[in-house]
């Protein structure tokens, strides 16, 4: 398969790997197009084997690096002052940003373990080739990670609960 071929063919997926990696559509699209440089140079070799895995660890691998050069030059955003109720129609696209903003927070390893696991639907054993570690680590570092948004879900709803309560003086 030629490379424009693999491009047009897999390239809006592997786009969406990259915005799910980064969080950010437009950094996901720059990654992507990194991505995709680097194997343009290297074609010949690559698509010596099945080509679609090897660009996904080229993705993850990228992303982590990047996560790991921006670090010192994150901006930080101020929360919104307040939240839609459940009748709103936006309701839904809030909560799925709030949890992509939770997911933002993880360590990159383990944000490629969940976008890998329950974005693209990779088995333990792909996800370890593509984040060169056994799968026991792949799975300790899902593990590890759900226990962390699951904790910062409860603060924040303990959070929100005791400024609720000290709102009405200490009523439920």
């Amino acid at each position: 398969m030629e490379f424009d071929d693999f491009v047009r063919q897999r390239g809006a997926a592997l786009v969406r790997l990259g915005h799910l990696l980064t969080g950010d559509r437009h950094l996901g699209e720059d990654l992507t197009q990194d991505v995709l440089a680097k194997a343009f140079v290297r074609w010949k070799r690559i698509k010596a084997d099945p080509p679609d895995p090897y660009l996904r660890r080229m993705l993850v691998n990228a992303a982590i690096s990047r996560r790991r050069l921006a670090s010192s030059q994150e901006v930080v955003m101020a929360e919104p002052t307040e939240t839609p109720g459940r009748d709103d129609l936006g309701a839904e696209a809030v909560e799925r940003d709030a949890v992509w903003r939770l997911i933002s927070t993880l360590p990159p390893k383990q944000r490629a373990a969940v976008v890998l696991r329950y974005y693209e639907d990779l088995d333990d054993t792909a996800i370890a080739a593509m984040l060169d570690c056994s799968r026991e680590t792949v799975r300790s570092q899902v593990k590890r990670a759900l226990d962390a948004l699951r904790a910062r879900l409860a603060k924040e709803g303990s959070d929100a609960g005791s400024a609720g309560a000290t709102r009405n003086g200490g009523k439920p």
